[in-house]
C-alpha cells in the first residue's frame, strides 16, 4: 500500500482507503464475510475508512467502531458524515440551510455518530450534502467551530452531490473546510476542471468516491442487469441509465490492458492524479479488497493510454435518478 498525505490535516492516508456505504443498507451483505473483509484491509495497510449516519442509521458506524476498538493498536483515520435534517439525498439548489445543517442538528447527529463509533473525537467530520449557497451563513460555521473547540471533531469536510463538482467552490474558499469527497472516476472527469486546481491551492484533502461508477467500470454488468427492490442500485439503474452505462463500459473493455481488469484500470486511472489523496471503493469481500489494494504498487498506467481514456469523459447533469 502507497500512502499520501491528506492536504492540510499532514496525515498520511492510505492510497485505497474503504467505502462502508455498502455494509448497511445494499443486499447481498454478510456480517462475517464483511469482518474478515475489513480485517484484511488493515491487514494490507488500508487506514481510512469512510462511514456516514446514514449508512444503515448508524449502523455501518458502529460497525466501524467496532473494528477501531479491535485495533486501538493501529491508527485508523474515520470519517463519517452529517445526514441533512430533511434526509434528502441530494440536495436541490431551492433548499435552504435550516431544512438541511441548522446548528442543533450538526451538534446532535456529530454526538450520534461518536457514540456510535465509540470514540471521543472523530477524525473528519462531513456534510453528506451541500449547496455552495450556503457558503456565507454564519451557523454552520459556528456549530463547526464548537464542535472542533470541544474536541469531537479534528477536522471538516463536505462529500458533494453526484456530477456537482462545482457546487462546492465558493465554500472551499471561506478557508474553513478541510477535506472534499466528490465522485471522479474514468468517466466522471470533471473534477479536473476546477475542483482539483483549488483544492491544490488550498491544500484541501481530496477522497474520490465512486470510482467503479456503482458498479459500470467493472464491466460486470449487462443490459439485463435486475437488482433487487430493496438493493440501493435498482432504483439508480433505472432502464435508461442501465443501457447508457452499459454501452460506455463495453466501449472501455478493448482499452483495459493484457493481465488487468476493468476495475484495476479504473483504480489506476484516479491514482494517476496525484490531487487524489485516497480512493474509497465499497467492498464486502475479502477479494475485493485484495484486487483493488493490489492496485496500489506506485505503477501508473501507460501515458497513451492515459490519453485513451480521458477520451470517455462522460459529462452527466443531476436527474431525478442520479440522487
Amino acid at each position: 500500500m502507497k500512502f499520501r498525505r491528506f492536504g492540510r490535516t499532514g496525515w498520511n492516508v492510505s492510497e485505497i482507503g474503504y467505502g462502508m456505504w455498502g455494509l448497511a443498507g445494499w443486499t447481498g451483505s454478510d456480517s462475517n464475510e464483511v469482518a474478515q473483509a475489513l480485517e484484511r484491509s488493515i491487514e494490507m495497510g488500508c487506514n481510512f475508512y469512510d462511514t456516514a449516519w446514514g449508512y444503515g442509521a448508524g449502523k455501518s458506524e458502529q460497525i466501524l467502531g467496532e473494528l477501531v476498538k479491535k485495533y486501538s493498536n493501529k491508527r485508523l483515520y474515520c470519517a463519517t458524515k452529517i445526514p441533512p435534517k430533511n434526509f434528502k439525498w441530494p440536495s436541490k439548489s431551492h433548499f435552504k440551510l435550516e431544512e438541511c445543517f441548522p446548528a442543533s442538528h450538526i451538534v446532535e447527529y456529530t454526538e450520534k455518530s461518536l457514540k456510535n463509533l465509540g470514540v471521543d473525537r472523530i477524525d473528519l467530520q462531513q456534510f453528506h450534502v451541500w449547496e455552495d449557497n450556503w457558503h456565507n451563513h454564519d451557523e454552520w460555521k459556528s456549530a463547526v467551530d464548537k464542535l472542533k473547540k470541544e474536541g469531537k471533531i479534528r477536522f471538516i469536510g463536505i462529500s458533494v452531490n453526484r456530477w456537482e463538482p462545482n457546487n462546492v467552490l465558493k465554500t472551499l474558499e471561506t478557508g474553513l473546510i478541510d477535506s472534499v469527497q466528490v465522485i471522479y472516476n474514468i468517466f466522471d472527469q470533471a473534477p479536473e476542471d476546477k475542483l482539483f486546481p483549488l483544492c491544490r491551492k488550498l491544500d484541501i484533502g481530496v477522497i474520490a468516491r465512486v470510482p467503479f461508477d456503482e458498479g459500470s467500470l467493472t464491466g460486470t454488468l449487462t443490459k439485463d442487469t435486475v437488482f433487487p427492490k430493496d438493493d440501493w442500485r435498482s432504483t439508480y439503474f433505472v432502464p435508461e441509465n442501465l443501457k447508457s452505462s452499459v454501452e460506455h463500459a463495453d466501449a472501455l473493455k478493448p482499452l483495459v490492458p493484457q493481465g488487468m481488469t476493468m476495475p484495476e484500470m479504473a483504480l489506476r486511472f484516479i491514482l494517476a492524479n496525484d490531487d487524489v489523496h485516497t480512493i474509497i471503493p465499497g467492498m464486502r469481500k475479502v477479494r475485493n479488497v485484495e484486487a483493488n489494494i493490489a492496485a496500489s504498487d506506485g505503477k501508473r498506467l501507460d501515458k497513451s493510454l492515459m490519453k485513451d481514456l480521458a477520451a470517455h469523459r462522460w459529462d452527466r447533469t443531476p436527474t431525478e435518478w442520479s440522487q
